[in-house]
C-alpha cells in the first residue's frame, strides 16, 4: 500500500524535475554570424535567392539547436549537429532534395496536385504536411503510418 507520504514527495520530485528542465531551456536571438558554419553553408546552398531575417538559439537539456527564419516566411530548424530537422516552407513546395523518394511518390499519387509544404524529422521517421493541411506521418522506409487533418 503506498502511503500519502511517498505519493506527496514523488509529485514534488515531479514539480522539480519540471521546473528544472523549463530553468535549462534558454532560447534567445542571435546574430546571423553566430550560427555555426554549417548551418550558413545549408542555407546558402539549399536556399540561395533568400537572406536570414532572424536565427534563435534553443540551448536545451540534449544540447543546442538553432532555428532559422528566411526572408519568406520559411523556417528552418537545425539539431546540435547542425543537420535539418525541420523545414517549414509555410505556403510553397518543400525543396524537393528533402522529401524521400517514397514519400515524394506517395503523395504525387494519392494527392495529385496538392504539395509538401512542412517536413519535420522523428524518431520514427517523417512527418509532412500538405498546402491542403492534411499531416501525413511516415516510418523510415516511406510507408505511411498515419493521416490527420
Amino acid at each position: 500500500m503506498i502511503k500519502m507520504k511517498h505519493v506527496k514527495l514523488f509529485v514534488m520530485a515531479l514539480v522539480c524535475l519540471f521546473v528544472s528542465a523549463a530553468c535549462f531551456a534558454d532560447d534567445k536571438m542571435i546574430p546571423v554570424e553566430q550560427l555555426p558554419a554549417t548551418v550558413k553553408t545549408f542555407i546558402k546552398q539549399h536556399f540561395p535567392q533568400k537572406t536570414i531575417l532572424y536565427a534563435e538559439k534553443d540551448s536545451e537539456i540534449r544540447g543546442v539547436k538553432y532555428e532559422v527564419r528566411l526572408n519568406d516566411g520559411t523556417e528552418v530548424n537545425f539539431d546540435k549537429k547542425g543537420n535539418w530537422d525541420k523545414i517549414d516552407c509555410k505556403r510553397v513546395a518543400v525543396p524537393a532534395v528533402f522529401i524521400p523518394q517514397a514519400i515524394a511518390t506517395y503523395v504525387q499519387t494519392n494527392f495529385p496536385g496538392d504539395i509538401i509544404v512542412k517536413i519535420d524529422k522523428e524518431r520514427y521517421g517523417y512527418e509532412i504536411e500538405l498546402l491542403s493541411d492534411l499531416e501525413l506521418k511516415f516510418n523510415k522506409k516511406g510507408q505511411l503510418i498515419s493521416m490527420d487533418d
